[in-house]
């Protein structure tokens, strides 16, 4: 974008952009905004250019992309070969973590029917509480150690 002239403060940014103003201070902590100065006052300024950046991560994010893929994204050039070929290879790496998550999901809804199936109401007790506290009697107990998190995507 050519007009770099920073001119909002960051609630009109926020305004613009859709993005809030919490999540503007934490992209720039994150290195994917750099804000155009501050004024007189000591507010942060941006540009329409900032504000078009912001747009564009509020896109990526909203697709479930993780700051490093809007970051990749974000340095590539729209009119290089390569960074067309690196675009194709993060949207690539990205639906096969939709298409994970997707299977993830199926087999959560699965078991919630599963789940939700075993119960009517009718019964003295409620078999779906009787079966989620089977379910965590047979969980695995853990050690003190504290266990490594899983890596989600976001």
């Amino acid at each position: 974008m050519s007009d770099t002239t920073a001119c909002h403060r960051i609630g009109e940014a926020a305004r613009l952009s859709g993005v809030t103003a919490a999540n503007i201070r934490y992209y720039e902590k994150e290195g994917l905004l750099t804000p155009g100065g501050r004024g007189s006052n000591s507010y942060r300024l941006y540009s329409a250019a900032d504000v078009h950046r912001l747009r564009f991560i509020r896109l990526c994010r909203a697709m479930d992309m993780s700051l490093d893929e809007v970051r990749t994204l974000l340095g590539l050039d729209l009119t290089s070969k390569a960074d067309c070929d690196a675009a194709c290879e993060a949207l690539d790496g990205h639906l096969e973590h939709v298409r994970t998550r997707l299977r993830e999901l199926q087999t959560l809804e699965h078991d919630l029917l599963d789940l939700r199936n075993r119960c009517d109401g009718s019964g003295g007790h409620c078999r779906i509480i009787e079966a989620l506290h089977a379910q965590a009697d047979a969980q695995p107990r853990l050690s003190t150690a504290r266990a490594p998190v899983p890596k989600r995507h976001v």
